[in-house]
């Protein structure tokens, strides 16, 4: 069935009205008229069956049925350097296929790229599409949110107390990941640091670790940065018994 996201109010309403790109999207893209069926997902875990009742020069309604939410899962979210080219962009639409529930992309000693304010804001809308799609894409019903690019230290901060910080760190005194994420608690959230091209300066896997972190391994393979967070992805994803 042909899904498309819609931001629905709490309680649900009886009905919804697309104005707009999703008018657009829904007419030009989707191609459905009058009498149409259709899920609609709210981002936030729900759906719900749809039905096109009513289509008018600036606005299409559109009935939905009763609500369906998603099961719980344990909140898993990726710190990941600034990269150069498209890479975050991989990132963000494997990550949210493999269940990532939020993602900072963070500014880091040898992080290469330098976002100045508005083009971080322009860049962050682009990246929330691109999550929104792939979300779309792989029947989620909740879209992992993407933060404005921030400082490191600053995005580690922000994460609520209860949350179990892991490193990607290839130095002797790491523990492998699966290691590191069985002792975290059942459903507990997790954060997951992965540095830029170049990895983190020591100095900051030190201030990370005053802040909490505990310094992780994926193993013996030198793995590029997109392919380490999304490695990480897999592997917790199949420890918490959603993949494999």
């Amino acid at each position: 069935m042909v899904r498309l996201f819609v931001p629905v109010p709490a309680p649900a309403p009886a009905e919804v009205v697309l104005t707009g790109d999703r008018r657009h999207y829904l007419l030009h893209v989707l191609r459905l008229a009058e009498g149409a069926e259709l899920e609609v997902f709210d981002g936030t875990g729900r759906s719900f069956d749809a039905r096109v009742t009513r289509v008018e020069a600036e606005e299409v309604h559109l009935a939905l049925g009763p609500v369906r939410t998603a099961p719980p899962r344990r909140p898993v979210s990726v710190l990941q350097g600034l990269p150069k080219g498209d890479k975050l962009e991989l990132v963000l639409q494997k990550g949210t296929e493999l269940g990532a529930a939020a993602f900072y992309p963070v500014a880091t000693e040898r992080s290469v790229v330098k976002l100045e304010p508005k083009r971080a804001e322009e860049r962050t809308a682009r990246w929330t599409k691109i999550v929104e799609e792939a979300a779309r894409q792989c029947r989620r019903s909740d879209v992992p949110r993407v933060h404005t690019p921030q400082p490191l230290l600053e995005a580690a901060r922000a994460l609520a107390p209860s949350t179990a910080l892991l490193v990607l760190d290839e130095e002797e005194n790491a523990v492998p990941l699966g290691e590191a994420f069985r002792a975290c608690a059942p459903g507990a959230p997790v954060a997951l640091v992965v540095g830029p091209e170049g990895g983190l300066a020591r100095e900051e896997v030190a201030a990370l670790v005053a802040l909490g972190a505990r310094g992780v391994t994926l193993g013996s393979l030198i793995l590029r940065t997109e392919t380490a967070a999304l490695a990480a992805l897999a592997v917790m994803a199949h420890l918490d018994g959603e993949l494999g």
